[in-house]
């Protein structure tokens, strides 16, 4: 369950370990481990996370003691995730698709010749 996450843009790790209830070292080693979680950094060095940071510390949080994966399975889970063809599905037949294109590459060679001829 996602926790309800000031509007603002940024936000210090201590305000993400508290909003999450974790602590702040957990947030420093999962921005080790998890290429997906790498807040941006001010001038300072301090660490400036973002909303969409936040609900990442709450995936892993979920995953590691929700679901119970090990660092490794959480990793893979979310690799997986990102490579998730969901919103660029096109769902198209491969075969049609080999068709058509046969098709296309028919018509368009008949056109070349056409245009050869006159």
């Amino acid at each position: 369950m996602l926790p309800e996450i000031p509007d603002k843009l940024f936000f210090r790790i201590g305000e993400v370990a508290e909003i999450v209830g974790v602590e702040q070292h957990v947030l420093r080693y999962w921005e080790d481990e998890f290429d997906v979680l790498k807040p941006d950094k001010n001038q300072a060095g301090q660490r400036l996370y973002r909303k969409k940071d936040i609900e990442m510390v709450v995936r892993i949080k979920e995953l590691l003691y929700e679901e119970m994966f090990t660092i490794a399975g959480a990793k893979k889970k979310l690799k997986n995730k990102k490579r998730d063809p969901s919103q660029l599905s096109f769902h198209f037949d491969p075969d049609e698709f080999l068709k058509w294109k046969k098709q296309l590459k028919s018509d368009l060679n008949s056109v070349i010749k056409l245009l050869d001829e006159s």
